[in-house]
This record gives C-alpha cells, sequence and structure tokens, in this order.
C-alpha cells in the first residue's frame, strides 16, 4: 500500500469540548494530554470490566497485550470505543465523519520488564493516509513509575523517521525501533489520573518503559480515522462508523458483537 506521510492539520471548527487552542496545541505539537472525561463511576466501571477481560485471557494462556482488535470482539469494548464523551473528542479533532478502526488494551503489569520502544504508530497500520488520532483512555493512574506513555512533542511533522526491526534484548512488546530521539526534541510524559485521556497523531513519536513499580499500568488506546482513509481488508473489515456517513463504504461497519467474557 501507497502510503503517505503528511501531517494533515485539523480544521474543524465546529467543536464539541475541545477549545480552539487545545485544537492548536494539538496541530502544533501532535499530542493533548490529561483531558478529564469519565467520573469516579465509570472509571470502577472501566476498570472492573477490564479486570474480567485481563482475567479471561490470562486463563486461555495469553499475554496481557493480547487484548487487541476488541471492539468488534467485545460487546463491552464496542460500547466504551462508541461512548458519547469520547466519539465529541474525535470529532473535535476529525471533523463530523469518521470510524473506529482499532482498539488495544496496553497493560503493563507490575514489574513487567518489557517496554515499547519509540516509534510512529503510523508505520505499523495499513492505512493510507495519516488522518488517525489515538485516544488513550487510562483505566488505571499512570505516571513516570508506572511506565506511562512518553511523547517526543512536534515529532508528528517530520514525516516518516528510520526505523529499524526491534532487537529481541529490547524487551519491546512491539517489533519496530526508531533511535537516536533526542535529535527530534525532548520526550514530554503523559501522567494521567484514571478517567483521564491523552490523543495523539499517529505520526508522533512515542514509546514507553518497563514498569518496574508495584502497580499496574493500563490504558486502552482507541483509533479513530476520517472516513477517507483506506486500509487493507482486515483493518476495514473491523472498521466501525461512529459519526456521519460512509458514501465511498471504505469501512465494514460491522455489528455490535453480542460476547463478553
Amino acid at each position: 500500500m501507497e502510503k503517505d506521510f503528511t501531517f494533515y492539520p485539523s480544521t474543524n471548527s465546529s467543536l464539541n469540548c475541545l477549545t480552539a487552542d487545545q485544537v492548536e496545541t494539538y496541530n502544533q505539537d501532535g499530542y493533548l494530554k490529561s483531558i478529564p472525561l469519565f467520573d469516579a463511576d465509570q472509571v470502577a466501571a472501566n476498570r472492573a470490566y477490564f479486570d474480567g477481560l485481563l482475567a479471561f485471557a490470562l486463563a486461555q494462556g495469553k499475554s496481557s497485550y493480547s487484548i487487541s482488535g476488541s471492539h468488534v470482539v467485545y460487546g463491552g469494548v464496542y460500547d466504551l470505543v462508541t461512548s458519547p464523551q469520547i466519539l465529541d473528542l474525535a470529532e473535535d479533532l476529525l471533523g463530523p465523519n469518521f470510524a473506529a478502526i482499532g482498539a488495544h488494551y496496553f497493560c503493563k503489569l507490575p514489574h513487567d520488564p518489557q517496554v515499547v520502544s519509540w516509534h510512529q504508530d503510523f508505520t505499523y497500520w495499513p492505512v493510507d493516509r495519516t488522518k488517525v488520532i489515538t485516544i488513550w483512555v487510562a483505566i488505571d493512574d499512570v505516571d513516570r513509575e508506572n511506565a506511562c506513555i512518553q511523547v517526543v512533542p512536534a515529532s508528528h511533522r517530520h514525516g516518516l523517521l528510520p526505523y529499524r526491526e526491534s532487537d529481541p534484548q529490547e524487551n519491546n512488546v512491539l517489533n519496530q525501533t526508531v533511535d537516536n530521539i533526542e535529535q527530534y526534541g525532548t520526550p514530554d510524559c503523559l501522567e494521567l489520573k484514571a478517567g483521564e485521556v491523552s490523543i495523539h497523531s499517529c505520526l508522533l513519536l512515542h514509546g514507553s518503559d518497563a514498569n518496574h513499580s508495584d502497580r499496574r499500568r493500563c490504558g486502552i488506546g482507541i483509533r479513530y480515522a476520517t472516513i477517507d482513509v483506506r486500509a487493507d481488508e482486515t483493518l476495514q473489515a473491523k472498521g466501525i462508523l461512529c459519526r456521519g456517513t460512509d458514501p465511498e463504504g471504505n469501512w465494514a461497519d460491522p455489528p455490535r458483537p453480542t460476547f463478553d467474557p
């Protein structure tokens, strides 16, 4: 697939909850952080639901990182991905027509030695353009101690960054690594309270360290794309039309799954 690494800034002026200054910050820096979204009751519900998913995955011999593509597998994840408060945020940056194309829980258990090496999301995904954002919902409190996400501000404006296949000794959850990130800027830590979210461009350079603490660190990264983004057949089948219309049928818009463990 031919990929366009141009960053397309948000031009949406009809805003639900973000301010014009926040949209400009996103355009300039490639991310936003510490946006309050869910109240204490919903935080507890999100955590209890994930605890059930994690227990189900571990009982099947899977890892804490295995709950991926879950918006088309589990009804509760579909409900979270399509919740109005999250969709309002996505619409503020993407405009009125967009789909949810992915949902992946990144759960670092206490003393988890694995890292997420520095990378750009866009190099992993089979999509043709960069009109894709990740809204990362904190299930637990996340901070430097338990390995919160780190980002390099404005690195999304460099286009494609050179990367290599990760070495086994890196203990990378994924399989790509961008080296010498200091040439692109100074990292910022996305410390979040449970129920807060961060948002980042699919071009933004980011990663996270091993969790050396006694606390779990979990969040769900939900990916939203404008309707004009094209994907391969596998990903296209997982695209849920969230708002607006999809006149070209770029996304399959599967129904809500009925299964929950």
